[in-house]
């Protein structure tokens, strides 16, 4: 029994992490590391990114 309760846990911690990836990439875009991503254009697609 404690060993479907621990499984439960980690099933709701990875489906949480994976809705929270999922949020972010609507709200900003294509970077979800970078802190311009969400002033970055949406059309640009190009893979780097121009701010240093």
């Amino acid at each position: 029994m404690a060993d479907a309760i621990v499984l439960a846990v980690i099933v709701i911690l990875a489906a949480m992490a994976v809705a929270f990836l999922v949020k972010e990439k609507k709200k900003r875009g294509k970077c979800l590391g970078c802190p311009f991503a969400g002033t970055c254009s949406k059309k640009n697609a190009d893979s780097s990114c121009n701010h240093s």
